[in-house]
């Protein structure tokens, strides 16, 4: 049994790290705004189509970075989850509701 614990640990530590080098990309307002994350749940860039970029558009940007944030981030938790679900694979019994998404924090 703590064997398995060891290896889990370990698989766990490499899926982490392979997150920290994972970024995805969300997008609103049909791509005028692009918010990208990486798998340690940190906003890299922010990309505004200039197109958009007017004094009284302002608020619209500020709605667009938002949306584009927060697709992002429900995606790579997404991304994070399936990659734990790999990780422990055959380690740990098929237990509904276990989430080891906190392992990553």
């Amino acid at each position: 049994m703590m064997g398995k614990v060891k290896e889990m640990q370990a698989r766990l530590k490499e899926t982490k790290e392979r997150l920290g080098n994972t970024t995805l990309t969300g997008e609103a307002g049909a791509g005028m705004v692009k918010a990208t994350v990486n798998g340690n749940r940190q906003v890299i860039s922010i990309a505004i189509d200039p197109e958009i970029i007017k004094k009284e558009d302002r608020e619209l940007i500020q709605d667009l970075c938002v949306a584009a944030v927060n697709k992002a981030m429900q995606e790579m938790e997404e991304t994070i989850k399936e990659e734990l679900k790999k990780s422990t694979e055959g380690l740990l019994p098929n237990i509904p509701g276990l989430d080891l998404g906190g392992f990553m924090q």
